[in-house]
């Protein structure tokens, strides 16, 4: 069975409040690190009332002191917002305090609107077009030292950080290609190019002294329950805060709602299936069978599942079950 792991914005449910939010994603961290999952990542975005995990490295450090063997990382840090050698002496500093289990996604977006992109005080203009040789930069300081090298990252320098490219389009894809790193796809909110990403992905990947084959990631929303209808009911949560952000009104993760399919117009439903058909949604039963269709449509060598549900213990129930619905699956 494919490896599963976890990728937690720390959401921030409506009637709750940041602090809370960290706190439950260190619980879901320590609850993946009991069940086997391979990493726990959280992902940096801004100006976001309804996640709370803008300061990626501090909240990684947070749930990596209350685990014991998963890996921990940036399911990404988006580079365009940051100085290369901040980041490496942020993850260096994470690997100095966790060696051997450091993940590094990184993202071209600035994972934020243009108001907050501006308040972060980097180049909008030139930026994303620099990401390449921002990545190029961050993996050198990585490296040994030399005695004479007038620039280094500390901590940083000789950490064993492992890198990932992370992208929604094919651009990331050619990038990790190019560079021999492995490579994670946003197909839990943008799955459309993800098929076209992953071909030219592994069409042109070249060896390097990271990684000899090529390795991808596939993100998938996934809400477990014991049953159907439950499933779907927390699944709603999602579905109105993507419907909130594309229009406008983001907010605080919203609480569930009884048969919101048929509250919506046709609209509505035309958004959420072009952007969340990486959903699966169901019980142990129903989950088993869908990754299972997923892994062999893509191929994918691990599977980042996200879950944004309102209710703490029922996301921590719906981690239990889709290790459940793995379990089934190799038996």
């Amino acid at each position: 069975m494919i490896p599963l792991s976890v990728l937690d914005l720390s959401p921030i449910p409506e009637g709750s409040d940041a602090g809370q939010a960290l706190r439950h994603s260190r619980d879901l961290a320590r609850h993946a690190d009991a069940l086997g999952y391979r990493r726990f990542w959280m992902a940096e975005h801004h100006n976001m009332a309804g996640i709370a995990s803008a300061a990626t490295a501090v909240a990684l450090a947070h749930v990596a002191e209350g685990t014991q063997r998963i890996r921990i990382g940036a399911g990404g840090i988006m580079l365009p917002n940051h100085a290369p050698l901040i980041i490496a002496e942020q993850f260096g500093t994470l690997a100095a305090l966790y060696p051997g289990r450091v993940d590094l996604g990184l993202g071209r977006a600035p994972g934020t609107d243009q108001v907050a992109a501006r308040a972060l005080r980097r180049n909008l203009a030139g930026d994303a077009d620099s990401f390449p040789q921002d990545v190029a930069e961050l993996m050198e300081y990585f490296r040994p030292a030399h005695p004479d090298q007038a620039l280094r990252a500390v901590p940083g320098e000789g950490q064993d950080v492992e890198v990932w490219i992370l992208g929604s389009s094919t651009f990331g894809a050619q990038l990790a290609a190019y560079l021999g790193l492995p490579y994670a796809f946003a197909s839990h909110f943008a799955p459309q190019q993800m098929m076209d990403a992953l071909k030219i992905y592994r069409e042109r990947f070249r060896p390097s002294d990271r990684l000899a084959t090529p390795r991808a990631m596939v993100g998938v929303n996934v809400f477990a329950a014991p049953t159907e209808d439950e499933a779907r009911f927390l699944f709603s949560s999602l579905q109105q805060a993507f419907i909130n952000l594309r229009i406008g009104r983001p907010g605080k993760l919203p609480a569930p709602v009884e048969g919101f399919d048929a509250r919506i117009g046709p609209r509505e439903h035309a958004m959420l299936s072009h952007s969340l058909s990486c959903s699966v949604v169901g019980t142990p039963e129903t989950i088993r069978r869908d990754l299972a269709e997923l892994a062999q449509r893509t191929g994918a060598d691990e599977f980042m599942v996200t879950a944004q549900i309102h209710d703490p213990a029922a996301r921590l129930r719906s981690f239990a079950l889709l290790a459940e619905a793995q379990a089934m699956a190799e038996a």
